[in-house]
């Protein structure tokens, strides 16, 4: 394996379903060496689920790998559910996970929405958190929300023009608003569309440069509904957080190892978010990796992104 590689291609040793309450049930997954290092994988999204990709950023003969759908996303379901779905719920989620599965502390990964969740969960329980490695840096904050949907059009304006123009132009005013409206209603069809033009959005403004695979990724009716009914959820309650309350927070974690991997051209979550994370936590390892974008599937960030896991394996 070369430092930009992926380890390889690895199965479950054990998968499972966690019900949560009345409606909710997670799919998790146990990867790797069952007497090894635990290490849970935090999505993105929120909504994106968990792939087969995703198993591959740690050495499978060192670490325990858990992974799971967060509520509403990927296997779980039911899919898209939006009642009962709020940060402090995933969190509460990740917490009775570990518990099921009989671990006592564990490596926190997440990338994107799973950095948000991860410096979540870190702060609420940072006793059960070896360390953290973070990539592609989101805070959950309004100004951040509000590139998302607008701001992007800056770098990327014939993607925006879709995820607009998907919208009569009496309701471009308040894309959120509009997107949020159809995604909740009663019309199946118009929710998938409505699905689809959202993820397509954000597919398109993942990359660095054009990636099929990616691209490919976000048009799965799974995904797409996953990604934008919850996102869209969370967007419009600013995330179930307070504004700055992740950095607000980190004294309860900057005694955890820390490992921050940014890409420079990062679109989606602008690296200005991560130097913000980084000024505020200077014990944490802080890698700009200069050729990338926001997905974790280009090269150089695979590489940081493995470099750190490796880094992390003195950890137990």
């Amino acid at each position: 394996m070369t430092g930009r590689d992926l380890f390889p291609e690895i199965a479950p040793f054990r998968s499972g379903r966690l019900r949560l309450d009345a409606t909710h049930e997670i799919h998790w997954e146990e990867c790797g060496n069952p007497d090894g290092a635990p290490v849970v994988f935090l999505h993105g999204g929120p909504g994106s689920g968990c792939s087969a990709t995703h198993r591959r950023y740690f050495d499978p003969g060192h670490y325990r790998i858990v992974l799971f759908d967060q509520r509403g996303a990927g296997r779980s379901t039911p899919l898209g559910e939006l009642a009962d779905n709020t940060t402090q719920h995933l969190v509460a989620d990740i917490e009775r996970l570990r518990e099921a599965l009989g671990i006592a502390r564990w490596l926190v990964f997440g990338g994107s929405w799973g950095s948000t969740l991860a410096l979540a969960y870190a702060q609420a329980h940072a006793d059960a958190v070896t360390g953290l490695v973070l990539r592609g840096i989101f805070l959950g904050r309004r100004r951040e929300i509000d590139w998302f949907l607008n701001g992007m059009a800056r770098i990327f304006p014939e993607a925006w023009r879709d995820f607009a123009g998907h919208l009569p132009a009496a309701e471009r005013g308040d894309l959120l608003a509009a997107y949020y409206a159809r995604l909740t209603g009663d019309d199946a069809a118009a929710r998938l569309a409505a699905a689809h033009a959202w993820s397509r959005y954000e597919g398109a403004c993942s990359t660095l440069l054009p990636d099929a695979d990616v691209a490919a990724a976000f048009e799965d009716d799974t995904t797409a509904l996953g990604i934008a009914r919850i996102e869209a959820h969370y967007f419009v309650n600013d995330c179930f957080l307070a504004e700055d309350a992740l950095l607000a927070g980190l004294d309860r974690i900057r005694h955890l190892p820390c490992a921050i991997v940014q890409g420079r051209y990062d679109v989606v979550c602008p690296i200005a978010t991560a130097d913000e994370l980084a000024r505020a936590w200077p014990e944490a390892d802080y890698t700009i990796v200069p050729d990338a974008g926001h997905a974790a599937s280009e090269p150089g960030t695979k590489a940081a992104l493995i470099a750190a896991t490796g880094r992390f394996k003195s950890l137990g």
